[in-house]
Order: structure tokens, then sequence, then C-alpha cells
């Protein structure tokens, strides 16, 4: 177990070497050696920190150019999306009524045969509306 006892910011990407030697106990010579590369990174902790500054930094950043970006260029001339498009609404309807559809091998029904929908077509119906 290797342990850095002295953490500090100022050493997260210092590369250290370490050398491990293999040898028996009862003789000097050593069976085989390997030396291991460590780097000191951050925690997850300190690094989602800095994510975060980051982030609002570029998002502050982001904000004050597109605030100067509208104000100098163009007013805004953009229609707010007031709910589902169309083709969903019309694609939940689709899907819904074909649920509602007797299935194959039904014979107590008033439907003609071509719209009976077999299992797995209602079940790809069941998915597209889910």
């Amino acid at each position: 177990v290797i342990r850095h006892r002295d953490v500090r910011a100022s050493y997260y990407g210092v590369i250290d070497k370490f050398r491990l030697q293999v040898s028996e106990q009862s003789q000097r010579k050593a069976l085989g050696k390997k030396e291991i590369i460590a780097t000191l990174l951050p925690s997850a902790k300190e690094q989602q920190q800095q994510k975060e500054e980051e982030e609002k930094r570029i998002k502050e950043h982001l904000a004050e150019s597109v605030f100067f970006e509208q104000t100098l260029c163009q007013p805004e001339n953009r229609t707010a999306s007031s709910g589902p498009s169309l083709l969903t609404v019309f694609l939940g309807i689709v899907c819904i009524a074909a649920l509602m559809l007797p299935t194959l091998g039904e014979m107590d029904s008033l439907v003609p045969l071509y719209l009976h929908l077999s299992v797995n077509q209602k079940l790809v119906a069941a998915y597209v509306l889910g």
C-alpha cells in the first residue's frame, strides 16, 4: 500500500515513479522488478466542483454574449411552441385506435376481419404510445 500523505492541489498532475522488486526471502537476488508510474489526480468530488465552476463561468460568459447579441443585432421574432406537434397528436390517436381494435382470433366482433390486429402489432402500438 502506497499512500500520499501531503496532498495539495499544486501536486495534481505530478508524475511519480515507484519500483517494485520481487525476491525470495532467503536470497538477495531479485527475481523481477517493475517500475510503476503514478499521477496524483483530484478526487471525483473535487473534479465535479471544478467542472461545475467551469460550467458556471461558461454559462455566464454565454449569457452575457447572447444578451449583447440580442440587444445589438435584431429584436426576437420567434413564435413559441404551445404544445405537442400535430404529428405527435395524430400518432397517439392512431396508436390508441390500434389498441382498441380486436385481436386476431376474436370471433364475436362486429369489426371486419381485416381490421383485426396481431398481438405483435398491438405491442408496437403500445410501445410507440408509451
